[in-house]
């Protein structure tokens, strides 16, 4: 049976630890929520296309160079024999002869040249025979390869400096696999955001970077293995990536997996947290000067078994073996997905932005930095804008609109004024005073080209005239205007301040009429 296929985006993460870091294949495995035997199946595959690691081809055609039909035999059929694990296992334990699995496989693979398991069956199949007669190991650890990370189950009370409240803050504990060096530090949350900034403050203060992280299974570093969510949260995979670092999970309720990490929680509850417990701390600054404090003691401190201290074996064994530290420092990027909707739009953190149109009604992923915000779509970045921090703002791009709607778009209250300016005085007048006339002057934006477009059929000079006339009359609307040119009244001539002679007629009653008594009981009456 071929092996089952798994997303580009593990696939790739595969090929990264074990080509770019030099991963072995179980931590590979651990690390993906894969098996060993998938990691195996995907190298055996790479090198069968003939490609080598990195390459530039996309998502698509590497797909199609490992998962052609060609390569699908890549299982032979007939059974092959599996070796004696007991005398694996006795080999391995001689006196003075210093064998390793790898010697052991080649022996193996030499009797049997045309049908044997490959070396990372062998040792995948002997360490779980081995695990049955042995159950508990001790495990060693090279310098500068692996960092174990986790938060204390205590807290630690702090005093919130904008409110004044006591607050419990949470405690992260990173220890070091072969020097046992151990880091501590204070956040308000166990959030993906904290976690990340725990690390990035974490390789800072170590100097460099290890070569792996093993963190515990909590939902900021580890998400659930399932088909749609990765083994690895995609911000944390990203942030170790930008280091060089692999990240290796523990395996769910193996503690054995991260008894560094165990070992380093107990050593700050009993050696930090409690002499702590009756201090008053003001804000997390403060918190961490006195956990930095006491744990500059902790590893200053003396081995009881062993010559040096924690913080001698760093300095002299790990510190060197650390990868440097990148050049430029780290963005944070918080990883989310989200839908286009019907107006081309997402919606991230209360701020809208802008995706082409042609994606309406499909999720995208979203990358979030301090700065900027990142629109990918399968892969492939669709969008990109800076970061808008106002609640229920918006950034929209004119390429991503469909036509008509960037037609309109590019006819902002300053462009239009412009176009009035270029009419005529009393053209431009009456525009600003239809902008100032509305609550926003995009909304008097549509009512100003109508306006405009009255010069197409009437002409600049009765435009003009009527825009004059309409300004003497208070109507700052394109109906006042259209009213004026269809009844030719911008072609009468202006008034010039004198009173006209209206004609004599029974109904029209003079000045003299409401001078004297008469006229005040009449203009009475007419109130009433």
């Amino acid at each position: 049976m071929p092996k089952k296929r798994i997303t580009m985006r593990k696939l790739r993460e595969v090929f990264r630890l074990k080509f770019e870091l030099k991963r072995k294949h179980r931590e590979i495995a651990t690390a993906c929520k894969i098996s060993s035997g998938t990691v195996s199946d995907m190298v055996k595959r790479l090198d069968t296309a003939g490609l080598t690691w990195p390459n530039e081809l996309s998502d698509h055609e590497l797909d199609a160079a490992l998962y052609s039909s060609s390569l699908e035999s890549l299982v032979p059929e007939q059974e092959r024999p599996i070796p004696d694990w007991s005398v694996i296992e006795k080999e391995l334990r001689r006196p003075k002869i210093h064998l390793t699995l790898q010697q052991l496989w080649k022996e193996y693979r030499d009797r049997n040249p045309d049908n044997h398991y490959g070396y990372s069956w062998f040792c995948e199949t002997y360490r779980r025979w081995e695990a049955k007669l042995d159950p508990v190991m001790r495990q060693s650890h090279k310098y500068g390869d692996k960092c174990f990370v986790d938060f204390a189950g205590d807290t630690l009370s702090v005093i919130d400096e904008e409110t004044g409240e006591t607050r419990q803050a949470q405690v992260f504990v990173a220890a070091l696999g072969a020097s046992n060096y151990l880091y501590c530090d204070v956040c308000w949350s166990q959030d993906l955001p904290s976690w990340l900034r725990l690390h990035l403050d974490m390789f800072e203060y170590l100097g460099g970077c290890p070569a792996a992280l093993v963190p515990d299974n909590l939902k900021s570093g580890v998400t659930s293995p399932c088909y749609y969510e990765p083994s690895v949260n995609i911000s944390y995979e990203e942030m170790a990536k930008y280091h060089g670092v692999a990240v290796i999970p523990a395996r769910v309720r193996k503690p054995k997996d991260k008894a560094k990490a165990e070992n380093g929680v107990l050593i700050v509850e009993r050696e930090i947290l409690a002499l702590l417990r009756d201090r008053t701390l003001v804000g997390l600054s403060g918190a961490k000067e006195a956990v930095w404090a006491l744990l500059e003691v902790v590893n200053n401190r003396p081995f009881q078994k062993l010559e040096g201290s924690r913080d001698q074996l760093f300095r002299e064994y790990e510190f060197p073996e650390l990868r440097p530290l990148p050049k430029q420092p780290y963005d944070a990027g918080i990883w989310s997905t989200a839908k286009v909707h019907i107006d081309y739009h997402i919606e991230v953190k209360k701020h809208y932005y802008s995706v082409p149109f042609q994606h309406i009604g499909q999720r995208v992923d979203v990358r979030l930095t301090s700065t900027i915000i990142e629109v990918f779509l399968e892969g492939e970045r669709v969008a990109s804008h800076r970061r808008g921090w106002k609640r229920g703002g918006c950034l929209t791009k004119s390429e991503h609109m469909p036509d008509r709607h960037r037609c309109m778009a590019d006819w902002t209250p300053a462009r239009v004024c412009s176009w009035a300016d270029s009419v005529g005085e009393q053209t431009s007048v009456l525009a600003r005073g239809i902008m100032e006339r509305r609550q926003h002057p995009e909304q008097g934006v549509r009512a100003v080209l109508g306006v405009l477009s009255l010069k197409k059929k009437y002409g600049r000079d009765r435009l003009e005239a009527a825009c004059r006339r309409a300004v003497e009359l208070g109507g700052y609307s394109r109906r006042t205007v259209l009213s004026i040119l269809e009844k030719g009244i911008d072609k009468a001539a202006p008034d010039d301040g004198e009173k006209r002679h209206i004609g004599h007629h029974e109904n029209v009653r003079g000045p003299e009429y409401y001078g004297g008594e008469v006229g005040c009981h009449a203009a009475a009456a007419n109130n009433r």
